[in-house]
């Protein structure tokens, strides 16, 4: 897989944008996983999700999100947002992004839900 590069947040985000980094936050916040994530498919459909770690199941939040858009029929995405106290977004999520598109937009906020990093293919 490519290396990722992470960029400083712009000052304001794409309103749509600032969407799904909210529906990533609520989803963490509900469930008090460690991660929350929404993607935002080529129709504009949004999908949320939080990390899952079961016993016979791990998914970061960001896998989650991915594989219920592509559940849900989504073939490609225009963004991505994790909602994470990590301090960047693991491989693994990123490549999850990837498998269905090579442009989309990965968005890194803290708990407050601020975009802290953009990531970029």
């Amino acid at each position: 897989m490519a290396e990722h590069v992470e960029s400083v947040a712009p000052q304001e985000i794409d309103p749509e944008d600032a969407k799904i980094v909210t529906l990533a936050r609520s989803s963490r916040a509900r469930t008090g996983a460690a991660e929350g994530a929404a993607v935002r498919d080529t129709d504009g459909r949004t999908y949320a999700a939080c990390t899952v770690a079961l016993p016979s199941l791990r998914l970061t939040a960001l896998q989650a999100a991915v594989a219920a858009a592509v559940a849900s029929g989504a073939e490609g995405l225009e963004a991505a947002a994790v909602v994470t106290d990590a301090d960047s977004v693991d491989a693994d999520s990123a490549a999850a992004v990837r498998d269905l598109t090579s442009t989309a937009t990965i968005l890194r906020a803290d708990a407050r839900g601020d975009v802290v990093a953009v990531l970029q293919a």
